[in-house]
């Protein structure tokens, strides 16, 4: 090799291994990327023409606002907080429910989950029925999601909505949310519910209902987290057990129930 080539060569190795440090002092210098926070915070917001739990109307087809925040952690332990306005007399005179719940979602796998957790319903208006106790009620709940499918059962450890001596009832339930495959029309989704109500000592307090519904996702402006939905329920709850309103409403039956509410 002649010195000519000899210093091309060399001139080569130099520069292709400056190439290379200068490469590797930006990556070093560059700042790292942020890890995933484990953490997650969601809130909802909806407007509603009625207000059935669990078929039973606590809105009288008055209207009702609801919303909530919840917290959940990667880990699998979540927590929140939820509220609901209730028509005055529908529940012993309550005009506002607020929900604290929490749990734990345990992944078995890809498809199976199971959910376990608590759930207290309170209401601060503080009313109550003439032979009842504090409406507060204070549920520990069980659950299993296989896909679109759930299994759940809610026991109480309190009295039942201020029912005395009825701690021990139970509500199990079957819920399908199942997001509709037609090509044409995105975020289209069926809902299904069947849920049987036990109550502790009181037997005809014991009723089953049914839900079917259809909603739908959608943007606005390019805001995402919408969704407006309609579901038709039915509670074949005793007439002479749930009675009828002093203006002839009826809490169990036939009701149909549509709003819009959004997610962020």
């Amino acid at each position: 090799m002649n010195k000519t080539n000899s210093l091309l060569l060399a001139g080569v190795l130099s520069a292709t291994l400056m190439a290379s440090v200068n490469v590797r002092a930006e990556e070093a210098a560059a700042p790292a990327a942020a890890p995933a926070s484990p953490h997650t915070f969601t809130a909802n917001v909806g407007i509603f023409n009625d207000y059935l739990f669990r078929g039973v109307s606590y809105g009288k087809e008055r209207g009702a606002i609801q919303g909530g925040i919840d917290y959940s952690h990667a880990s699998g332990f979540y927590a929140g907080v939820w509220g609901s306005s209730i028509e005055k007399d529908s529940l012993a005179g309550n005009t506002t429910e607020i929900d604290l719940y929490g749990g734990y979602v345990y992944p078995i796998n890809a498809d199976l989950s199971l959910n376990v957790g608590f759930l207290q319903f309170y209401y601060p208006n503080h009313k109550t029925c003439q032979a009842c106790s504090s409406q507060n009620t204070t549920e520990l709940n069980a659950a299993l999601t296989y896909k679109y499918f759930t299994l759940k059962h809610s026991y109480v450890v309190s009295d039942w909505f201020g029912l005395r001596g009825s701690d021990g009832s139970g509500y199990t339930e079957f819920n399908v949310a199942y997001p509709l495959p037609i090509t044409q029309i995105t975020g289209l989704n069926i809902a299904a519910h069947v849920g049987h109500q036990r109550v502790e000592t009181w037997s005809a307090g014991d009723y089953t209902d049914y839900l079917i519904g259809v909603n739908k996702d959608f943007a606005i402006a390019g805001s995402t987290g919408y969704n407006v939905g309609v579901n038709y329920s039915y509670n074949d709850g005793d007439t002479s057990a749930y009675l009828p309103m002093a203006d002839g409403y009826k809490q169990v039956g036939s009701h149909t129930m549509f709003y819009l509410k959004r997610t962020f």
